[in-house]
């Protein structure tokens, strides 16, 4: 066996193919770096936005964004420009910027964002203050829904500038709620960013504000204060864009032709044989609104024998249970399934805070239904009510002989027309009866009736896309920290942390040096 193998050290060495590993190397790199690419490709095109605040703070309620997805933007042919003029030290700078671009998102292309910080473009933020003749420099949001060439500022009869009908601003003061504490100064203490943005594109899009008549010489509403009833219903109403317009029904022959609805809210006066004709005339219109809000207990024989024939009927009643040591007033129940404008509040349980009587809806009739009227129940009560005829007597107790038991009903809505016909169901005529009042009152709102209330009027004057769950106010906190503390909090961050990192680093650089 002389002739053995040579031994490896004997062998000669295999030349490295340098350039067989630097293409391979190439290769890699152009195969990482196109991957990359190609992720960072359908990543910017193909992803979803994920709220992680604890109340999603950031993401539009469901009214706004079907807002965004209907036929008033999606059908425009020229998108609506937003220009938001704000300084980064401005206070909720960040969530007005975050919503600003949730709203150009969602509306796929018919919102045109640009942001523009004024310490920063100064030249461009003179640009735009010129072009809309603003002399005074200040945070907010042009919403430009101007559909032509139009000028952004018109001269009116009067020879005063006026922005066009079709150009809204927003102020950054108008997103924040004050209120006043005891020492008599104003404090921002919420923010409305969302209501009023929502609130300013709609009157951008539709250039002027819906009428809705309210009937003064009828109702008895509370309107002192910035609290009160009537600025609760005018503000929900005024950010969905429609005006409330006092008349006095008896001074009226026909309800104008422009106003979109009628508002009768807690009547304390009977209609009159020659009011009831006028009201009449209008219900008889092709398309007609109203808004009947009941004050329980009030006896008015024309209008209830009006609401009546139309097949909601109210009831003197009132909507009561009994608790272990006490009789529940606020009536609790759900908003029903009945129909579309309701659906985000279908099933949600809710409570009308103060007095309410219940109404008896004659859903089905076939007297109604040969008259093409159609009734519906918007909100049932829970079982454990009753509608107690004798209330106030100190002897409250169901009786079946004289009191109503469920269902009922303290909410209806009303259509006269041919509403199941698509090609005519805009031309119908539409009611909202609610036996409540007091649910407008501070100390009863709740956000639910306050949606509902909101969705009944978009219902009315045929925008239903606005109908639905509307956007939420935020609130402001404060965190009791007493001095001591926020001397800890100091020395931590000043001291302690920058420490920490640095024995870190330390132990990582010894580590590397061994």
């Amino acid at each position: 066996m002389s002739d053995s193998l040579p031994s490896p050290a004997e062998r000669a060495a295999r030349p490295v193919n340098r350039w067989g590993l630097g293409t391979l190397s190439v290769l890699h790199i152009t195969l990482v770096a196109v991957t990359l690419i190609a992720l960072n490709y359908l990543t910017a095109r193909h992803f979803t936005r994920i709220d992680l605040s604890r109340d999603g703070n950031y993401t539009l309620s469901p009214a706004s964004s079907r807002y965004l997805a209907s036929a008033a933007l999606s059908g425009r042919s020229k998108p609506v420009r937003w220009i938001m003029a704000f300084r980064r030290s401005t206070p909720f700078y960040e969530r007005v910027r975050v919503l600003a671009e949730e709203y150009a998102r969602l509306s796929h292309g018919k919102i045109q964002l640009e942001v523009i910080d004024a310490l920063r473009s100064p030249d461009r933020t003179q640009q735009v203050m010129a072009a809309y003749e603003l002399h005074l420099v200040r945070d907010l949001i042009i919403i430009d829904a101007r559909t032509d060439e139009g000028a952004a500022v018109t001269t009116n009869p009067a020879g005063t500038h006026e922005l066009n009908p079709r150009v809204r601003l927003v102020v950054a003061d108008d997103m924040m709620i004050h209120t006043t504490d005891q020492q008599g100064q104003r404090r921002p203490s919420g923010f409305q960013g969302e209501d009023v943005l929502t609130a300013g594109l709609v009157q951008a899009v539709e250039g002027r504000p819906r009428k809705m008549l309210f009937l003064a010489d009828k109702s008895k509403i509370d309107a002192e204060g910035e609290n009160s009833p009537w600025q609760a219903l005018e503000n929900t109403l005024r950010f969905q864009n429609i005006e409330l317009q006092g008349v006095n029904l008896s001074g009226l022959e026909e309800i104008p032709a422009d106003a979109e609805g009628v508002a009768l809210v807690a009547p304390k006066y009977d209609l009159a044989d020659g009011e009831l004709a006028v009201l009449e005339r209008y219900w008889s219109r092709p398309r007609a609104a109203l808004l009947v809000l009941l004050e329980p207990g009030t006896t008015l024989p024309k209008l209830r024998a009006f609401l009546r024939s139309n097949g909601v009927t109210p009831q003197h009643d009132r909507i009561i249970a009994k608790g272990k040591d006490r009789i529940l007033t606020a009536a609790r129940g759900t908003f029903t399934y009945n129909v579309d404008f309701i659906k985000d509040l279908a099933g949600q349980t809710s409570v009308f805070e103060g007095s309410s009587s219940s109404l008896e809806v004659r859903e089905n009739a076939d007297d109604l239904m040969t008259r093409k009227i159609y009734p519906t129940p918007l909100f049932q009560v829970a079982d454990g009510f009753w509608g107690e005829t004798k209330f106030g007597d100190g002897h409250e107790a169901y009786n079946p002989s004289d009191d109503r038991a469920a269902p009922l009903f303290l909410a209806a809505a009303v259509t006269r027309g041919a509403a199941s016909d698509d090609k005519l169901a805009a031309e119908t005529s539409r009611m909202i009866v609610i036996a409540n009042t007091d649910f407008l009152k501070p100390e009863n709102r709740w956000a639910e009736n306050l949606d509902f209330l909101a969705s009944a009027v978009n219902w009315l004057v045929g925008r239903e896309s606005l109908a639905g769950i509307g956007p939420r106010s935020l609130g402001t906190y404060k965190l009791p920290i007493l001095e001591a503390q926020v001397s800890f909090i100091n020395r931590v961050n000043l001291f302690f942390l920058p420490a920490f990192l640095g024995v870190i680093g330390v132990i990582i650089w010894s580590s590397r040096r061994a």
